[in-house]
């Protein structure tokens, strides 16, 4: 939340009312607002540069307020004094109005086409203030108000930029264009000599006094044109977003400003534009009124007027007002009327519409934050007094849980790192080359800075920094979290999908090892891999070759990867395919974009579909025999079920293999027992063929026969593997672990491969 500092007694004068701080602490608080802190400047001063530099500062009493960060008009002691006068009923909120120049003339703004200005800034919106009586005190927060907005809705300046200029030092119409840095001299701001742009831009780099406007010189300091506005006489207005002119700077004695926002963002250049206008023009000789400027844009002919002051409408319903504040509990003195006169407490016009029982509340220019209904009902109840309201408990109790997609990422989570993968954290924005063009695919986006649609730039970049570590036995990387992909069916265009990214990199590309990283996350998901078509069942997934009869690489499935080495993965799920992912061998060229030394391989797939699978699909039960009956050992391909249920399928397999059938001293109920063993094993349909995969290693170990090994679970082979190394650090003898060599392991697991199916 954006601070603001005050003065006490400014502050009061203009309210018109003194209050104790325990008294302006709690209208604060009605409010919505809060009371930061009472300080004066020599207290800050004495806590920030020690007691030497507070000798002789001013003991003026300052208030420190916290305000919304959306609440662009309560960032001066103007836009404060005002919001409190009105919600306490002292005045009504303002009417803005644009009024015809003096002389009826026409103030101009023409946007120039050329020199890459549509690619710089290319918006610019304009007014003039006109008669305005500026104080010392209403100068500083002039300024200051200018000051917050840059650090707040504009972004640091990026994407907008206020200058304001003394209308009676220069001479309309006004050009705004893009020049050679060579071309544009003038004297800036509190300077005394002339400097062209890169010189000014140098000088604010290195120079000690002007550290304030470094930041901003990166903005603009690498094009080959920088924008300028220039007057009728070709006097330098301003170098935006960096520096005003000296020439037209504002004094006390300024009568009439001109007001130019240049942007990236239209709207948020209106919102900044609107802002200044609606706080200072209380000070012109005709209140609240301000003179237009006709903005022409050059490339396409189109002109509009600038300042747009009109009302926006929003419509909400009275019963979600009442709904939003009481719930299902009785109205407590809440009727239209009464929702109407809150409204105007918060600067909101109302007015009831019968037919629809609505309320319409008329939004002035100053209310950029009201969006939506619901934050009319915001404003409603904050006029209302939320302490006003009873408090009860709710009519029902829950308890929260996990959303189903976070736990299945959960499980992933810890399943992968068992097998040795190193979870990662990486950014979810990157550069436009990083996501596109780095990968070897096209966009004709223009944006610098994108939200990531793949998690490979994270997971590369991550590989790219560390390079320092050990790659002798490569290296596994893997991430669970978010991308966004357009969606045009999304309210915002766009929408989150929550994917699985792994890595493997080494002296060898490891495409077994990323391969049988797949098959097991897709066999603790209870989805199983048919290699033989005439096997196919309703859920079963498949390994699907990513290949391109054409010789383009252009014209290739995913040029990220190396041709003829990668693969979908398809699930085939009620007669339908959803494609989950891709992995494969990386290319050459994306390897070399992003500075790696070694081959990879990688995966990427969504999980998000097999939430539902992995959740909610229940255990196949054991089969029963008549009472007191033992139970029956099933087959292990009858045992693949969802990971959520390992613990179960642990405790099943334990107590069935204890379980000893047909032994000497039988009874009559256990030859029945067997009796039904051997007529559920005859009913038992052949399994499906599948790779047998050894536990974690992720590497194939023969052909595609039935699944005939005991199931082990991630849970047993962990407390077996705890076991091991137990006995391992205890005798101190690892001579029983054989060592081989990596290349030769390799080599064999290529072969056991290429035997069961090649994707080349």
């Amino acid at each position: 939340m954006p601070t603001v500092g005050v003065k006490r007694d400014e502050l009061f004068a203009a309210i018109g009312q003194t209050f104790t701080d325990e008294e302006f602490d709690h209208l604060c608080f009605e409010f919505g607002i809060e009371l930061d802190d009472v300080t004066s400047e020599r207290q800050i001063k004495q806590k920030e540069q020690g007691v030497n530099a507070a000798i002789g500062a001013d003991d003026t009493i300052i208030y420190k307020i916290d305000v919304p960060a959306n609440r662009y008009d309560l960032l001066c002691v103007e836009g404060i004094a005002r919001a409190l006068r009105v919600f306490m009923k002292k005045e009504l909120p303002p009417v803005f109005q644009v009024v015809p120049a003096k002389n009826h003339e026409v103030h101009r703004l023409t946007v120039k086409h050329g020199n890459g200005l549509e690619t710089i800034r290319p918006y610019a919106v304009s007014c003039v203030l006109r008669g305005v009586t500026f104080t010392q005190a209403r100068y500083d927060s002039f300024i200051d108000l200018q000051d917050k907005l840059h650090q707040n809705i504009c972004r640091r300046r990026t994407l907008v930029a206020i200058g304001t200029h003394d209308l009676d030092t220069i001479e309309g119409p006004f050009t705004y264009e893009a020049q050679a840095p060579s071309d544009i001299s003038f004297v800036p701001l509190s300077q005394s000599r002339v400097f062209n742009a890169k010189e000014l831009l140098e000088h604010y780099r290195t120079s000690p006094d002007s550290k304030h406007l470094k930041p901003y010189t990166d903005i603009i300091y690498d094009f080959p044109a920088y924008p300028v506005i220039y007057d009728k006489n070709r006097t330098v207005l301003s170098l935006p977003p960096i520096i005003n002119s000296e020439h037209s700077k504002i004094k006390l004695s300024t009568r009439n400003v001109f007001i130019e926002c240049t942007a990236t963002d239209i709207t948020k250049a209106n919102i900044v534009l609107n802002t200044v206008i609606a706080m200072f023009s209380q000070y012109c000789d005709a209140p609240f009124t301000v003179e237009p400027v006709e903005v022409m844009y050059e490339r396409d002919g189109h002109r509009e007027v600038t300042p747009d002051l009109s009302n926006r409408q929003v419509v909400t319903k009275v019963d979600d007002i009442h709904s939003m504040l009481f719930g299902k509990r009785p109205v407590i003195d809440l009727d239209v009327q009464r929702i109407c006169d809150l409204c105007v407490k918060m600067q909101l016009c109302a007015t009831y519409l019968p037919d629809v029982h609505s309320i319409e509340v008329q939004v002035p220019p100053t209310r950029s934050d009201i969006l939506h209904a619901v934050d009319v009902m915001e404003d409603v109840g904050i006029a209302y007094g939320f302490d006003n309201i009873p408090v009860t408990f709710p009519p029902t109790l829950t308890v929260g849980g996990g959303q189903p997609l976070n736990k299945l990422g959960d499980h992933l989570r810890d399943e992968i790192s068992r097998a040795g993968y190193i979870e990662l954290l990486t950014h979810g924005l990157c550069s436009h080359d990083e996501n596109f063009k780095f990968l070897n695919r096209h966009d004709n986006s223009t944006s610098a800075v994108v939200v990531r649609t793949t998690m490979i730039p994270g997971v590369l970049k991550t590989v790219q920094n560390n390079k320092g570590m050990s790659f002798k036995d490569g290296l596994k990387l893997f991430e669970i979290s978010d991308v966004v992909v357009l969606n045009p069916a999304s309210d915002v265009g766009a929408s989150n999908i929550r994917r699985l990214c792994a890595l493997y990199t080494g002296q060898t590309d490891g495409f077994e090892v990323i391969h049988g990283l797949v098959d097991r996350v897709m066999q603790l998901i209870g989805v199983q891999c048919v290699l033989d078509p005439e096997h196919a069942t309703e859920n079963y997934y498949s390994i699907i070759p990513s290949s391109s009869t054409s010789q383009s690489r252009a014209c290739f499935a995913d040029p990220t990867f190396f041709e003829g080495r990668c693969a979908d993965i398809v699930w085939h799920r009620d007669g339908g395919k959803i494609k989950l992912g891709t992995f494969g061998v990386l290319h050459p060229e994306v390897l070399n974009n992003y500075e790696l030394l070694y081959p990879a391989s990688v995966v990427e797939m969504d999980i998000e579909p097999l939430t539902e699978k992995a959740l909610f699909a229940a255990p196949p039960k054991p089969f029963h025999g008549v009472k007191k009956a033992k139970q029956l050992e099933l087959e292990p391909s009858a045992l693949s079920t969802p990971l959520a249920k390992d613990k179960d399928i642990a405790a099943y397999a334990s107590s069935s293999h204890s379980t000893q059938l047909g032994g000497p001293g039988n009874n009559d109920n256990e030859q029945i027992v067997d009796h039904h063993a051997a007529k559920a094993s005859a009913a038992v349909a052949k399994p499906i063929p599948k790779a047998k995969r050894m536990h974690m290693d992720g590497i194939l170990h023969g052909l595609p026969v039935a699944s005939n090994y005991k199931l082990t679970t991630t849970v047993t082979d962990h407390f077996a593997y705890d076991t091991e190394m137990k006995a391992m650090n205890r005798d101190k003898d690892t001579s029983h672990f054989r060592k081989r060599d990596s290349y030769s392991e390799y080599v064999e697991a290529r072969a056991r491969f290429s035997k069961m199916h090649s994707v080349t």
